[in-house]
């Protein structure tokens, strides 16, 4: 599967990566259809509307016409890329309307980084940070931060965007379960709903590696389910039970708590040091 080129050249009113095709049609507002193995949507989105508001909506057109999460991700590309010409105009847009509405706490996502933001110390390094806001708001209150993905698509359109936010942050790809850096190398490590997207033998390798690396604290946080959201790449579900066994396996000191979902909160000064 090839990465995605999110900044690459297009048609104006047209883009198509794989079997997704997204077009712009002025007046109308939503419609997503699947045709044998292709997925056509059409829209007439305005620049004000296209940011995290939009997770809802699509992930509901995503239940009724069935999508992958492949399909949930270039779905949104196409969306962002076919309501603002520029590509560069496009998503410094999609980001600026995205942290407006995290920030002002209309999003979805909102509580999750609103709370997370209460535990941070220092400086911070985020896994599985996808598009990056959580990271990029952490920029804007003046923390280090470095933002990892295992998508250098991702990472590399993070990097692009935000200068022209005006913000500063690193970006690195990697695995979350492999971040090539230090021990003990940054104060605080986060790791907000990336657990469900992975086994449970990989998630146990990425609270070791967040471990390895934070020297104060690690903040894990997951969504509780009854059942995974396959649109969103979610492989497995948490409920209270689960994120204390998660816990436990460590056998650090940990706390947990539920406020829109789990959460795994351990503090290095009673974690013992993994190898």
């Amino acid at each position: 599967m090839t990465e995605v080129d999110a900044l690459a050249p297009s048609p104006d009113t047209v883009w198509a990566h794989e079997n997704v095709v997204v077009r712009y049609i002025r007046g109308l507002e939503f419609d997503a259809v699947r045709a044998g193995s292709t997925v056509q949507v059409c829209h007439g989105l305005t620049s004000a509307e296209i940011g995290e508001r939009l997770v809802p909506m699509v992930t509901a057109q995503a239940r009724h016409v069935g999508l992958s999460q492949r399909e949930f991700e270039l779905l949104v590309v196409g969306l962002v890329r076919t309501t603002v010409t520029d590509p560069i105009a496009a998503w410094s847009t999609y980001y600026r309307n995205s942290l407006d509405d995290l920030l002002g706490g209309t999003a979805d996502f909102a509580p999750v980084h609103e709370r997370a933001e209460t535990f941070i110390v220092g400086s911070v390094l985020d896994l599985g940070s996808c598009f990056g806001f959580f990271p990029l708001r952490l920029a804007m209150k003046g923390h280090s931060v470095t933002a990892t993905d295992l998508s250098a698509g991702t990472m590399r359109l993070l990097a692009t965007v935000a200068p022209h936010l005006g913000i500063t942050l690193g970006t690195m790809v990697c695995d979350a379960a492999h971040v090539p850096v230090a021990d003990n190398s940054v104060d605080t490590v986060t790791a907000l709903h990336l657990l469900e997207h992975v086994d449970a033998e990989t998630g146990s390798r990425i609270v070791a590696e967040a471990l390895r690396i934070a020297r104060t604290r690690v903040v894990i946080a997951v969504p509780f389910e009854t059942e995974t959201t396959a649109c969103h790449g979610h492989v497995r579900t948490f409920d209270e039970a689960a994120l204390g066994e998660l816990g436990r396996s460590t056998g650090a000191e940990f706390e947990t708590s539920e406020h829109h979902g789990g959460w795994l909160m351990i503090d290095k000064v009673t974690a013992p040091q993994f190898t």
